[in-house]
């Protein structure tokens, strides 16, 4: 498999990412553990959120978010198919990160993302190049913990996906 189109990928996320305000980037080094029909593996993700804008009139804000992530192959006895779960799988995404509420609010802290990725491998669990990442999370200044769902949304079969429970440490630059 060749990686051009992950390395295309990269080189324009970076011209993005190059854009955006730097000295208001929040890093994190999450670390957790991926399932696909039942089947663990260890999964690491370094992921920069951007400053923080309003939506809107309304109490939302999102921020420009980028991810990087590695997701560590599996042996399954049904791994006798074109796809399998045998290789390991790294992922660039970028998207937005929305919390609702004033800083002060206790449920300020809460997070929903949604980005779109690209992969170097395709799997039984990530049957395309492209998928869509969703997580739900709680962020405080120094440590967040998240449950992460990477998919194709059903444009390729089989369509199994990784969902993973992750726990991060954070600093900000």
């Amino acid at each position: 498999m060749s990686l051009r189109p992950l390395i295309r990928s990269a080189l324009a996320l970076a011209l993005v990412t190059a854009a955006l305000p730097a000295t208001a980037a929040h890093f994190e080094l999450q670390a957790g553990r991926s399932y696909s029909n039942s089947h663990g593996a260890n999964t690491a993700f370094v992921e920069a959120v951007f400053a923080p804008q309003p939506l809107g009139q309304t109490r939302f804000t999102w921020a420009p978010d980028v991810s990087l992530g590695w997701i560590d192959g599996r042996h399954v006895a049904s791994d006798d198919s074109r796809y399998t779960n045998r290789d390991s799988v790294a992922l660039l995404a970028a998207g937005a990160r929305f919390h609702f509420g004033e800083a002060g609010d206790w449920y300020q802290p809460l997070f929903f993302s949604e980005q779109l990725a690209v992969t170097n491998h395709t799997t039984h669990a990530l049957s395309s190049h492209y998928q869509f990442v969703s997580t739900l999370g709680w962020q405080a200044k120094h440590f967040s913990v998240a449950l992460r769902h990477v998919s194709n949304g059903g444009l390729h079969r089989p369509n199994t996906g990784e969902t993973m429970a992750l726990v991060g440490v954070a600093f900000d630059l």
